[in-house]
This record gives structure tokens, C-alpha cells and sequence, in this order.
């Protein structure tokens, strides 16, 4: 009985983390759908999600984990919808900051895939997982406006990295532990500047002869 109670939590551990890593994306694709404006918002998180995300659904293919599949699969759909709306938004800038992430800090993995096979890399994966969320951190404590940001996103994303640290530990995989701790730590990095708020003059909202713009979606070039 013990163990059908352990393989239940388990299990109910992996499926709230399913939701959760898909579910988080979601109010930061309908913000920037709503609001039209990315001050606060790292290109470069989006980028580095995108791969991410790429990256995880490899290890669990090789591996066997298919419960890694869903959130990874619906996790790089959903950052791809969110990078064609940062780039439509922000311009030629917002695509090189989304080229720095994905080609850029993205590859941290490659080399121990090449060099010392899946084990390391999963563990490479795991450690950039967690520095995945770097870049959102860093431009959400340096921004004097951060309106561009989802707060439900990013209390979604802590709940999801502590629940795969807590998965992790229970099934031994030390990729999952570091990158949901490291996870864990970046996303509270942003909820508390959240929760400071503002620094500064609030932006205008973007208007046409007086009205205000009706939020549409950014598909422009992809």
C-alpha cells in the first residue's frame, strides 16, 4: 500500500508539473496579445525557453521519460508563440536578443552531449534550466518598468521548479534537481520585483487619434 501511495503522489507531482509548465506560459502570450508592450521582458528568456525546451524533450525521448514529453513539446509551442510576439513588438532589437538566448546561452549542453554523452548533458540541461530564467531576472531588477511582465507566469513557474526538484528528489534524477532548484530561485528573484513595482513615471498606453489600440496578434514573420 505504501507503495501505491508513493507511486500516486508521484504521479500527481508530475502531472501539476505538465500543467504548470505549459499553464505559466500562457498569461505572458495573452498580456503581450493585451498590452503591446515588452518593458521588462527579456528577449533573451524567450530565446533560452525555446531551446530549453527542445533540449528537455531530447532527454526524455533518450532516456525513456515520457512523462518529460507533454510539458516540453506544448512548453516549445508556446514560447515559439511568444518569441514571434516579442519580435514582432520590439523589432530587429527584440530578434537579436531572442538569437542570443536560443543560439547562445541555449547551447551550454552541446558540448558535454559531444564530449561526454546524455548523463553530463542532462545535468547541463538541468544547470541552464535553471539559468534559464537568468536573463528574465536580471532585465526584471534592472527595468524601471516592469508591466511588460506576468505575474501569474512567473508564481506559476516557481510552483513548477519547486515541484520538479521535489519530483526529482524522490525519483534520483539530478538533472531535474538542479535545474528545479535553480528554477525556483531565479523565479523568486522576479516575484519580489514584482512585488516592489514600479520605479518610475507610468508608460502611456499606446493610442491611435486619441483611441486606444485594440490588442491583436503578433504574427509578423513567422
Amino acid at each position: 500500500m505504501s507503495y501505491t501511495v508513493d507511486q500516486l503522489l508521484l504521479t500527481s507531482l508530475l502531472a501539476a508539473a505538465n500543467a504548470l509548465g505549459v499553464g505559466m506560459i500562457v498569461p505572458q502570450a495573452v498580456r503581450l496579445n493585451r498590452l503591446r508592450v515588452i518593458d521588462g521582458l527579456s528577449g533573451s528568456w524567450v530565446g533560452v525557453g525555446l531551446a530549453m525546451n527542445l533540449w528537455w524533450l531530447s532527454y526524455a525521448v533518450q532516456g525513456r521519460l515520457w512523462g518529460l514529453v507533454p510539458v516540453s513539446v506544448g512548453g516549445a509551442a508556446l514560447y515559439g508563440v511568444i518569441a514571434c510576439q516579442y519580435a514582432a513588438i520590439g523589432g530587429r532589437a527584440a530578434g537579436r536578443s531572442l538569437a542570443v538566448g536560443a543560439l547562445g546561452l541555449a547551447m551550454a549542453p552541446l558540448p558535454f552531449l559531444v564530449l561526454a554523452g546524455w548523463t553530463a548533458a542532462g545535468l547541463a540541461i538541468g544547470f541552464s534550466y535553471g539559468l534559464q530564467f537568468a536573463p528574465a531576472a536580471v532585465a526584471a531588477v534592472r527595468s524601471i518598468d516592469v508591466s511588460g511582465i506576468s505575474p501569474s507566469t512567473w508564481t506559476m513557474a516557481w510552483t513548477e521548479a519547486v515541484i520538479w526538484f521535489v519530483y526529482g528528489s524522490s525519483v534520483g534524477d539530478p538533472a531535474l534537481v538542479v535545474g528545479g532548484g535553480g528554477g525556483a530561485v531565479m523565479a523568486t528573484v522576479i516575484l519580489v520585483r514584482l512585488v516592489a513595482g514600479r520605479r518610475g513615471p507610468s508608460r502611456p498606453t499606446p493610442s491611435t487619434n486619441g483611441r486606444s489600440r485594440s490588442p491583436r496578434w503578433a504574427t509578423a514573420g513567422c
